[in-house]
């Protein structure tokens, strides 16, 4: 089974999205399940995992109303306030109760505060996901955010946790630090996990290739091994630097000297695993 375990929709008639302005070009508009399914027929994608794109109840439902609509859609990660316990509890009383809800993530890099995620509030947040075998995507964008990430492990040594776009490495500067030293250091926590996923954005020019990813992805096998590298399009954002075809063609040239076993389990085996597909 081959599994896209990244890849969003929205809807802007139906939820808002404070992020997504007019300066995202052809990201600024509504892009909805049916654009997304001849793309990953091409690709012989089976099933795909749909990520939270923004933190309310209107981005969840929307999602999970899709999911219903598309069976290809084996996993939503959605969103719940971590910050109020509490409540988070409540609202995954009810969402676990889908099949298809697999997770929770927070867009904790438009947080003003770069230590959201590890305040004490949250952290209990955390523990009440973990309690529901709900898993956490970390969106690491910036360098206090993957530091945090060691923290979050050992915290709540019971939570699954994934890095997202394994933390958007320095592509475009061909440079491998402090990125590496974080992310061994996030790695040698064994419920911390990483998505080869948003690379081309990274790299962030149109003739960006394998041979630019390449380091990274070898890197992460070497730091993970493939039983936690999971593949992800980071579809449509991924249209800002190639398209869908051209990830999925890259990233399958960069993984050629991989065995079989390790292809399979990054694209297909690991996400299965890791959200209970």
């Amino acid at each position: 089974m081959r599994i896209d375990a990244h890849q969003h929709f929205w809807n802007l008639d139906k939820v808002a999205y404070p992020w997504l302005v007019p300066a995202y070009g052809p990201l600024y508009r509504t892009i909805e399940a049916p654009e997304l399914e001849p793309l990953i027929n091409d690709a012989g994608i089976d099933k795909t995992v749909l990520v939270q794109a923004m933190d309310s109840y209107e981005d969840t439902d929307y999602m999970l109303e899709t999911a219903a609509k598309y069976d290809w859609v084996a996993g939503v990660v959605g969103w719940v306030p971590l910050n109020k316990p509490d409540e988070a509890a409540k609202k995954l009383e009810l969402y676990t109760k889908n099949p298809v809800y697999k997770g929770v993530r927070h867009l904790i890099h438009e947080e003003q505060d770069p230590d959201w995620v590890v305040k004490d509030n949250v952290i209990e947040g955390l523990k009440v996901l973990a309690s529901f075998g709900m898993t956490f995507d970390v969106v690491a964008v910036l360098p206090r955010h993957l530091e945090h990430v060691p923290t979050l492990a050992e915290k709540v040594p019971n939570l699954k946790i994934v890095i997202d776009h394994l933390a958007k490495p320095p592509i475009k500067d061909g440079q491998m630090e402090p990125w590496a030293s974080q992310m061994k250091k996030a790695a040698s926590y064994p419920n911390v996990y990483a998505k080869l996923s948003g690379l081309n954005t990274a790299a962030d020019w149109e003739n960006w290739s394998a041979a630019d990813i390449k380091p990274y992805i070898d890197y992460a096998f070497e730091i993970f091994g493939a039983e936690r590298l999971m593949f992800g399009s980071d579809w449509p954002v991924a249209n800002l630097a190639g398209d869908y075809t051209k990830v999925w063609k890259e990233t399958n040239k960069a993984l050629e000297v991989r065995s079989k076993s390790e292809i399979d389990a990054v694209l297909g085996h690991t996400a299965a695993s890791f959200y209970r597909l």
